[in-house]
């Protein structure tokens, strides 16, 4: 069993204190793909960088972290995505970007292209966001969408998280129709009720709830807790407080991981909820989106997965 997560790793920059800043990269589909590799389900992961020092530093930081980087193109004279950080009192954070030039934007508009798509339909899981969908324009969005139908039709499984940033979607009635899409596409969907609300104005909207019946929801609460519907149940799975919120980055980014490895490790889903809810839980206990090794919770993946 190998995943492939697609999509955008950038430069991150953070507040630390005053005017200072801490550097390091992230993109919501890298972080679910590190947290992947750390729960130890083989992943690569597929973008498209610059031949930069720092796009260098990426790919000796994922291979750091296990994560497979044949999937990665490089560009001469490209560099990647620019991001920053500000965060509120209450662990609250703003983004900042820098990101219109970014290489990853053309994933499928290359000469190795084809490559690409042959390599993912070869895949077992493929996981992408609604951030990945804005990165491409109609065209690379349609090769995108017919790679991941052959990958079904070849026996794999697709994974989609709605993640939803309305600075990426200049046209919301496209960004709707994009959604709709996915969705008749993915078999697993892990959305949040603010994604949901800020896209069709509705948190559970008819366009996502048509497709229970045949696909396995988790729709990801305003309160701490997500609904888990799956072969027509749904069952609230609550999630454990947390003592302290230092930073919600990467909160969804790590449920997916959690939630993702613990059923493909053979978890019920609600089980697997819970997964994701303790690594989420220990994610934004600390700053930055990817946590130190050592902070990483000891979570059982096998049994009954609590």
């Amino acid at each position: 069993m190998r995943i492939a997560c697609i999509g955008e790793c950038m430069l991150e920059l953070s507040e630390v204190q005053g005017d200072l800043l801490s550097r390091g990269y992230g993109g919501d589909t890298l972080n679910t793909a590190v947290y992947l590799a750390r729960l130890g389900v083989p992943v690569d992961y597929c973008t498209v960088l610059g031949d930069d020092p720092f796009s260098d530093e990426m790919i000796a930081g994922w291979q750091g972290e296990g994560i497979g980087t044949e999937l990665v193109l490089r560009l001469p004279g490209r560099v990647p995505g620019l991001y920053l950080i500000r965060r509120d009192a209450h662990g609250e954070r703003s983004f900042f970007y820098w990101r219109g030039e970014a290489p990853a934007r053309q994933l499928f508009e290359l000469p190795q292209t084809g490559e690409i798509e042959a390599a993912l339909t070869a895949r077992d899981l493929l996981y992408l966001s609604g951030i990945t969908l804005s990165l491409y324009g109609t065209d690379g969005r349609e090769r995108l969408f017919a790679t991941l139908a052959r990958a079904r039709a070849a026996g794999a499984r697709v994974a989609f998280d709605t993640n939803f940033r309305p600075r990426g979607w200049p046209d919301r009635a496209l960004a709707r129709a994009v959604y709709g899409k996915i969705f008749e596409l993915a078999d697993q969907i892990l959305a949040s009720a603010e994604d949901l609300e800020l896209l069709f104005g509705n948190d559970r909207p008819p366009e996502l709830l048509m497709q229970a019946a045949t696909k396995e929801l988790v729709l990801k609460l305003k309160e701490p807790g997500c609904r888990v519907l799956l072969e027509g149940a749904e069952t609230m799975v609550p999630a454990p407080p947390v003592a302290t919120v230092v930073d919600t980055t990467a909160a969804g980014d790590s449920f997916a991981a959690g939630y993702l490895a613990a059923r493909l490790a053979g978890c019920a889903a609600e089980a697997a909820a819970q997964v994701g809810h303790r690594l989420a839980g220990t994610v934004i206990g600390h700053q930055g989106a990817i946590i130190p090794r050592t902070a990483m919770p000891a979570l059982a993946l096998a049994g009954p997965c609590a």
